[in-house]
This record gives structure tokens, C-alpha cells and sequence, in this order.
């Protein structure tokens, strides 16, 4: 099996690459650091596809130190200890530079194995991931490490490594293609701000086209680009950080009532296919964040909710944009959430007494009761149904914890209220 295309234009210096300037950029500080020769510990950080091998690769050819790989989805201690071995030998007589792919799949003590010699300085470690490290990595691993973040590359960049892909395969192949500018942009587009899937799409395209015996050109339609890019674009990992990011984005354009971006990061979720994510965030906003200024819209969202989960996608989209779009130009308030937080927080710190008499659950005293009867007054009893009673325990019967939001509905039940009370 031939080796991939992506693999095999893989740039061998720090001008060949693609994206990353804000790291490898004339006067950045990675660069300096590389072209001083002196490598410290690394963890480079970012989504798939967008040079983190190919940087590690880059200074370990610029280093003297003998290159170790290891992916750690398959690696395991015993590996570990045997490229630890080859410390000090003939081996590696200037060191050992390491490079650990998907750090984030190493348990504590497969990290922990690699602690010493980290700080020894008899291994330097150059490991990558696409997880937040602090998240994944341990804290001790991480002390010893500089942490690089890349980001996913502009498509502007990506137009440059889809044009020499195609230069490349023209000369592997002998045959020159006829490449649109369109076509360059919609392979760039399409790719989600990874090189990798890019490149490969390239190839796809050039396997998918039919070249004629005796042509010495051939064309790439649009519509093969159409075909070998379908959904590439999606960068989702339901367990990853993209997930949490888009999901917490969608929430956060509802709650700041953006209609627009609400209904682009639900494109995005159900284009993944995470119906349940985009259901549950889109019922939590309902009650926290329009809540009490339009207490209906809690029903109407579950009903919609309902019936994007009985007619499954892609109908599901209609009802699920219906409620996003209601639920973002709605008015909102979260004087509920922040009410119960408030009375919770009173609950777990034990600040709440025993529950008041005319309020407990009897109807007979015990002869040791001085004071018999429940003494509780009945609301309906009084004109607009409302009597003055104490409600709270007695350590803490002053205390308010909801506070009514300024909407129309909110003020409209306090006017309401405050003209009962005030007529007792």
C-alpha cells in the first residue's frame, strides 16, 4: 500500500508549513526556541491535522538527540522502560528526544514513568494531543512542560497546500489537472481548518477522476469535490473539547438572545447527528435563562422537543429551529434559577430550622404540649386568598430569595401581590 499523500508532502522545515504563525512565525517564540537548538519538554495542543507531528518532526531532525516515537493508544509501559534503557548507551549518546502522540491516553502511571527522566533531562519529550492538557495531562507532567496551543488553519493557508498537492500528484501521476479556482476554495472550506483532511480529499478527488488513455489533462468538477468532501467539515467529538465548546456556545447565544448563532450552532449538532445534545440544552435555557418572563414557553419547548425525538432527523431540524428561535427572542430572566441556587445554598449549609407547627403534617398534640393545636390559617378563608403566616422556619423566616426580574410578567404577578398584601 502506497504511503498517503499527506505523508508524503509532509513539510521538512519551519517556511514549509502550513498555518501555526502565531508559534513558528519570524520572532515567535516556538521558532526561537527551535533554532536555538536548546528543545525543552513540549506538549503541543490542538485539533487534529494542523502540523503538530509534522513540528515535531521538523526538531528532531534539527536536534542530535536519537528519535523515539510512541502513539499512546498503543504504547505501554514496557515500551517505555525500553527506550528509558537505551539512555546513556551507544544508542543514544547525546540523549533521547520522545515524541508521544495522544498523550492524553496514558494512565497516571504510564505518565508518572516518565517523570524522572524528564527532569533528569536525560529524555526530552515532545507530546501531543487533542484534548486540553490540563485536563488530561497530570499536573506533574505538566510542570515540566511548556504547553503550545495550535489552532486550526485559515483557508486561506490551506488554498496554498491544496494547490501544491495537485502539483505534486500532476508530476506523480504525468498527467496535469485542470483545477478551478472554486474548486481550490470548496477543498479548503470543506476541510474544518485541517491540512491533513484537506491534502487527502486531493487525492480522493484525483482517484475519483477518470482519466482518459490518451489525455495528457483532465478537469476536477465541482461535483467530485461534492462527492469526496461530504460532512468534512465537521470537527465533533461527542466526548471531546469541540463538543463542549458548541454546545456551550449554543446555550450562550440563546441565553444572549442571537438568534442567528443560536441556529448556527444547532446546524452543527444535529450536521453531527447529536440530537440529544441540542434537546437538553434547549430545554435547560427555556427554564434558566427565559424562565419566569414567559413561564409558557417551558411546555411549548418540550412539545417541540417531543416531536423532533418522534419524527427523528432531518425533520427534527424544524421543530428544534422553531423552539431555538422562540427561546433566543424571547424575553429572559433567571430570577428561578438564581432563587433556588440561593435556597440551596442555605439547605447545604445547614441554615434551616424545624418546619413550622401550623405547617407540619398533624393534626394532635401529645400531652407534654402546653400550646395544643396546629393553628394553621387556610388561604382560601380570606378575601384574595392570601392570609398573613409565617411560612419559614423560625431561624430563618426573613429571608427572600426570590427577587422578581424586571419583565412585563414577573412585575405584572408583583403588582398583583403587592396589591393583595397591602389591602390586609
Amino acid at each position: 500500500m502506497s504511503t498517503p499523500l499527506a505523508d508524503r508532502i509532509r513539510p521538512a522545515t519551519l517556511d514549509e508549513m502550513i498555518g501555526q504563525q502565531h508559534l513558528i512565525g519570524e520572532g515567535k517564540a516556538l521558532r526561537t526556541i527551535i533554532e536555538s537548538g536548546e528543545v525543552p519538554n513540549l506538549i503541543f495542543y490542538g485539533p487534529s491535522g494542523v502540523g503538530k507531528t509534522t513540528l515535531a518532526r521538523i526538531i528532531a531532525s534539527r536536534t542530535n538527540k536519537t528519535l523515539y516515537r510512541l502513539n499512546a493508544t498503543t504504547a505501554s509501559i514496557s515500551d517505555i522502560k525500553s527506550i528509558v534503557a537505551d539512555v546513556g548507551t551507544l544508542a543514544a549518546p547525546n540523549g533521547i528526544l520522545l515524541y508521544l502522540d495522544e498523550i492524553q491516553y496514558f494512565n497516571k502511571k504510564q505518565q508518572q514513568s516518565l517523570l524522572e527522566y524528564l527532569e533528569s533531562g536525560d529524555i526530552t519529550m515532545i507530546a501531543s494531543t487533542t484534548e486540553n492538557p490540563y485536563f488530561y495531562v497530570y499536573n506533574a507532567v505538566i510542570s515540566r512542560c511548556t504547553v503550545f496551543e495550535f489552532k486550526s488553519v485559515p483557508v486561506s493557508e490551506i488554498e496554498r497546500a491544496v494547490n501544491r498537492a495537485f502539483s505534486i500528484l500532476s508530476q506523480e501521476n504525468g498527467v496535469s489537472y485542470d483545477v478551478e479556482p472554486e474548486v481550490i476554495r470548496h477543498i479548503a472550506a470543506s476541510s474544518g481548518g485541517d491540512v491533513r483532511k484537506a491534502i487527502n480529499a486531493v487525492e480522493l478527488c484525483t482517484l475519483a477522476t477518470l482519466v482518459p488513455a490518451d489525455a495528457s489533462s483532465v478537469a476536477i468538477t465541482e461535483s467530485t469535490v461534492e462527492q469526496v468532501t461530504q460532512k468534512s467539515s465537521m470537527r465533533y467529538d461527542r466526548a471531546g473539547d469541540d463538543h463542549y465548546d458548541i454546545v456551550s456556545a449554543y446555550q450562550k447565544s440563546m441565553r444572549g438572545s442571537d438568534p442567528d448563532a443560536a441556529l448556527h450552532y444547532l446546524a452543527r449538532l444535529l450536521e453531527a447527528g447529536d440530537l440529544p445534545s441540542a434537546i437538553r440544552r434547549l430545554l435547560v435555557c427555556a427554564c434558566e435563562d427565559v424562565g419566569l418572563a414567559y413561564p409558557q414557553i417551558i411546555p411549548i419547548v418540550k412539545n417541540a422537543c417531543d416531536i423532533a425525538q418522534e419524527v427523528g432527523l432531518p425533520e427534527a431540524r424544524i421543530p428544534l429551529a422553531d423552539a431555538v428561535i422562540l427561546v433566543a427572542t424571547s424575553p429572559k430572566s433567571n430570577s428561578g434559577e438564581q432563587a433556588i441556587d440561593a435556597a440551596m445554598a442555605d439547605v447545604r449549609s445547614g441554615n434551616y430550622g424545624a418546619v413550622p407547627r401550623q405547617l407540619q403534617n398533624k393534626h394532635f398534640d401529645g400531652k407534654d404540649n402546653n400550646n395544643p393545636g396546629q393553628f394553621y390559617d387556610y388561604p382560601h378563608d380570606h378575601p384574595g386568598h392570601w392570609v398573613a403566616q409565617q411560612y419559614l422556619p423560625d431561624v430563618i423566616r426573613d429571608r427572600t430569595y426570590y427577587e422578581p426580574g424586571e419583565n412585563k410578567m414577573e412585575q405584572a404577578a408583583k403588582n398583583y401581590w403587592d396589591r393583595i398584601k397591602n389591602q390586609k
